[in-house]
């Protein structure tokens, strides 16, 4: 049989670099894959020594990498791995590649969590090509599992056969009858715990023993820059001899959701009362195996309950008799049908046997939940770290109305970014709020804007307590992260801000941020983990010295955390569209919840869909279990993408993807990270940016950028979805935006990068055949596409009409006085883009707009009722090639009000300002 020659042999090692890879994860599926490879081709390869040799070093390197990293997974284990390892010593090469190839079919397809293979011994395995049934049994499973799999982590140095005698007593107490089936993972030492929690994602729970050291043995390095991301002065406060305490506290902070028991040779009477708050229970020795197996099971069975699912389905089960609202509940209008049957065929019979407008038979009303509802919202805010959340079923723009109304009242002042999504804007005109709207940093060379500095919102906040409005303030409204994935420091934001008004509410934004709470590094960027450090920091008494010694600007008795978050659930989560919550930290809500439960009965059905409740309960339950599994994954199919850009040389030819440096300026990078992945450099890691920078940005937005290809990014757009049925939400004028979410497969991955390469190859053959001319036109379109783009205008001001009158100047505006004004036709007139816009504002006049006006992309507001049209806004909105812009019609053209009525009020209030300023300048007429 013909082999492969040396030169492809000394490839395949060279891709076991672990520069090549951005986590263990990908590293190590990858290396079994090249181990399944490799051994196939080793019992195949001739007696050719030199192919031989090359063979048996790329089976010996896989091997060698493959050994740290399974010590820290109960499948295949270390034992079965180290038989692995003896069949290659032996030379028996053919029962080493079937071996492998079985191991490896079960880790691709995740089939081991669906088989019970803890009790297939290494010696089974070893010896199983003489017996066929145990062969059979690797292949297909010992029994086929229902059961949800989990692993358990034991932190302790003991002997194999110490681990052997232990892990045999808690699997003995396994029961048919059990939810769930787990196997146990022992690890040595302090960083080998905080190795396995980071890299093993089947880990649901820790069992802290006794004393252990603190140093791994382990030294491979992509496994220790696990370690090497955690704060110095936490490693060192891991040297002392409370070891176990501080590594509860870790993990506790790592990840949040898993549960952590501590087993003790202490006497467990002096050090259960102060434990509660990271360990579940603590144990005496080893006194209680049973009462452990039981309390890991319930701890997991805790997590998975899903009150309002489990509640709707059982309904949906019970024969009833239908006397409501609803003819299509369980069923009977389309049973009963001749010409809809096709509907109850595509959609299946329990969408409608759950269908009810009742709230009796175990279920639940939305607008004043007493059962599962309820205790489905409250597992919920556990979940993502609020003290209270609701769910909402029209979606997180309904969501933000309700919390907008809840907490502001006519004449509050709210500050918020001028691109926020265009529900705050409608929510902030019907609350009655004078708005401050504050500026992002523009990204001009990619037609988008980024997100407001802390120096801006500061700006806005002293010049208004200057003005002596400070008082008046109330919310600070911003976007996190952005649809473009710039994301805030919600906490060194807040803490700025309250140095300034204690008393401050925040809105986040977090419409496509409610995956960030289940991985380390994007949760501590979640506005819900801010608003609980933050807390935590100003009732500790050392922030108060602080204070007290002038070195805090923050008074802790002053300060109130009030933190709201809107989430999109269903955009990044699972859950079913217009699925979304909110999530409340508030120190004040007691003395707000009268008006928060109006503002939620305000803008909630009382006939609210149960299908989308019971999503939110199930989409929970998935990101407690296994949300840190998939966001980790989402990242590393995020990175694999950039780096497949990158390193193909005709993709990068016409594509780039947008880097941190790209869409954050610098001076808001004091870490200094400028990518993610770079050809020439290699990776780098996010985590010391997103500890630090003022501004991050989220590694699951993959930006690209197209402009070197001719079309624009909703040209683009188009394209990917007429020709390759490939769907995207966002462009701008020359970048077209991938969401990489925990739905992605790294199969989607490859055919995107397929299509882009496709794309790319047929942009060239075409450029090689055209012509002088076409070629002129196509260098004109790129050009327009990465040099001549159109200006990104900054909010102008409202006009003097709708300021607050006898306050002197400010930037506060009435949006719902502008808003209802325009209702009256004779109040209202258009103006075409181009010259009669152009020639209206040259006689002097100042044109305001009647309403709002948004080109999707951006997708917010360039003009809001009652601002003034400036001549860079005029400028941004004719040079737009956007089809779709809310709030314009190209027949009529631009609505603004009219002349007469701005007039008398507008110039009554001109007076007072300047009687304000200058009594004289008043009195002369002037």
């Amino acid at each position: 049989m013909a082999t492969r020659k040396d030169p492809e042999l000394k490839s395949d090692v060279a891709r076991t670099s672990l520069s090549a890879y951005y986590n263990a994860s990908r590293l190590r599926t990858d290396t079994w894959d090249r181990l399944k490879i490799a051994t196939a081709r080793l019992n195949h390869a001739t007696r050719d020594r030199r192919t031989v040799d090359a063979l048996r070093a790329e089976v010996s390197e896989a091997l060698r990498l493959l050994e740290p990293m399974e010590s820290y997974w109960a499948f295949p284990g270390r034992k079965v791995f180290r038989d692995l390892a003896r069949l290659f010593e032996r030379e028996e090469y053919e029962a080493l590649a079937r071996q492998t190839a079985r191991i490896v079919r079960l880790l691709v397809s995740g089939a081991y969590r669906k088989r019970d293979l803890s009790s297939l011994q290494a010696d089974e395995l070893q010896d199983s090509d003489a017996r066929p049934d145990l062969a059979d049994s690797l292949s297909k499973g010992l029994r086929t599992e229902a059961r949800p799999y989990f692993e358990v982590l034991i932190v302790d140095d003991v002997t194999s056969e110490e681990q052997a005698q232990f892990r045999s007593h808690i699997l003995q107490l396994r029961r048919e009858e059990d939810e769930f089936v787990y196997d146990v993972v022992f690890v040595p030492s302090f960083e080998d715990a905080l190795i396995a929690v980071l890299f093993n994602h089947n880990i649901q729970t820790c069992v802290i023993r006794y004393s252990f050291p603190f140093q791994s043995r382990n030294r491979l390095e992509i496994l220790q820059q696990y370690i090497s991301l955690l704060e110095p002065k936490v490693l060192e406060e891991a040297l002392d001899a409370n070891r176990s305490h501080i590594l509860g506290s870790l993990l506790e902070r790592l990840r949040p959701e898993l549960d952590l028991f501590l087993v003790t040779d202490a006497p467990v009477e002096d050090i259960a009362g102060y434990l509660s708050r990271d360990f579940r229970r603590v144990f005496y020795r080893q006194e209680d195996y049973l009462e452990l197996h039981l309390s890991i099971l319930k701890g997991i069975s805790e997590r998975y309950e899903t009150p309002f699912f489990t509640a709707l389905r059982n309904y949906s089960q019970k024969p009833t008799g239908v006397f409501h609202a609803m003819p299509i509940s369980r069923g009977k209008s389309i049973s009963k049908s001749h010409w809809i049957q096709d509907m109850g065929k595509f959609y299946g019979a329990n969408v409608f046997l759950a269908e009810t407008s009742a709230t009796t038979g175990g279920l639940d009303s939305l607008l004043q939940p007493h059962g599962p509802l309820k205790r489905a919202q409250a597992r919920a805010a556990k979940a993502f770290g609020a003290r209270k959340t609701y769910f909402v079923t029209n979606g997180t723009s309904t969501a933000n109305k309700i919390v907008l109304q809840a907490l502001v009242r006519p004449g509050d002042i709210v500050l918020v970014s001028r691109d926020c999504h265009k529900s705050h804007h409608y929510a902030l005109l019907l609350a009655g709020a004078r708005v401050v709207y504050m500026d992002p940093y523009p990204l001009t060379e990619y037609s988008m804007y980024g997100a407001v500095s802390i120096e801006t919102i500061k700006k806005h906040l002293l010049a208004l307590k200057e003005a002596g409005k400070l008082d008046k303030v109330k919310m600070l409204l911003l976007t996190n992260c952005t649809f473009d994935g710039v994301s805030y420091h919600p906490e060194m934001v807040m803490r700025e801000v309250l140095a300034i008004k204690p008393d401050m509410v925040f809105v986040w934004d977090e419409a496509w941020f409610a995956f960030a709470y289940f991985t380390p590094a994007s949760r501590r960027r979640t506005a819900m983990e801010a608003a609980c450090n933050l807390r935590r920091l100003y009732r500790s008494p050392e922030h108060r010295q602080r204070f007290e010694a002038g070195e805090e600007a923050v008074d802790p008795d002053k300060a109130r955390v009030r933190v709201y978050v809107t989430q999109s659930t269903h955009k990044t989560l699972t859950a079913l569209r217009q699925g979304s919550m909110i999530h409340v930290n508030d120190d004040e809500f007691e003395h707000c919840i009268d008006a928060f439960q109006e503002a939620y009965m305000t803008h909630t059905s009382t006939s609210p869909n149960y299908q989308i409740l019971a999503s939110l309960d199930v989409g929970r339950r998935q990101v407690e279990l296994e949300g840190y599994e998939m966001v980790q994954k989402s990242v590393e199919h995020s990175m694999t993408l950039r780096e497949r850009v990158n390193n193909h040389p005709l993709l990068r030819k016409y594509f780039s993807v947008l880097a941190p440096k790209d869409l954050i300026p610098s001076e808001y990078r004091p870490s200094g990270m400028e990518f993610y992945y770079d050809r020439e450099s290699g990776w780098t890691r996010m985590e010391e940016a997103w500890a630090s920078d003022e501004f991050a940005l989220d590694p699951t937005r993959v930006t690209l950028h197209v402009g070197k290809t001719g079309m624009d990014g909703d040209t683009f757009k188009s394209y990917l979805m007429d020709y390759h049925d490939i769907q995207i939400n966002k462009t701008s004028r020359n970048t077209v935006l991938f969401m990489i979410h925990i739905g992605t497969t790294r199969g989607a991955i490859a055919y995107l990068i397929e299509v882009l390469a496709k794309i790319a190859q047929e942009l060239d053959e075409k450029l090689e055949n055209q012509g002088a001319m076409e070629a002129r036109i196509h260098a004109g379109r790129i050009d327009s596409l990465t040099r001549e783009l159109p200006p990104l205008p900054n909010f102008s001001r409202f006009h003097d009409r709708f300021l607050p009158a006898g306050e002197g100047p400010g930037t506060d505006g009435d949006l719902r006085e502008a808003f209802f004004m325009a209702y009256e036709e004779e109040n209202c007139q258009y103006f075409q883009l181009g010259d009669a816009i152009e020639a209206e504002m040259a006689t002097g006049r100042e044109l305001v707009s009647a309403g709002f006006v948004t080109p999707y992309p951006p997708g917010f507001p360039v003009l809001v009722p009652g601002q003034v049209v400036s001549a860079e806004i005029l400028r941004y909105l004719e040079a737009l090639d956007v089809k779709e812009i809310h709030g314009y019609k190209p027949e009529y053209g631009l609505r603004v009000f009219t002349a007469e009525a701005l007039g008398a009020t507008s110039r009554g209030r001109a007076a007072t300002r300047r009687e304000l300023h200058d009594p004289s300048e008043a009195a002369s007429g002037r």
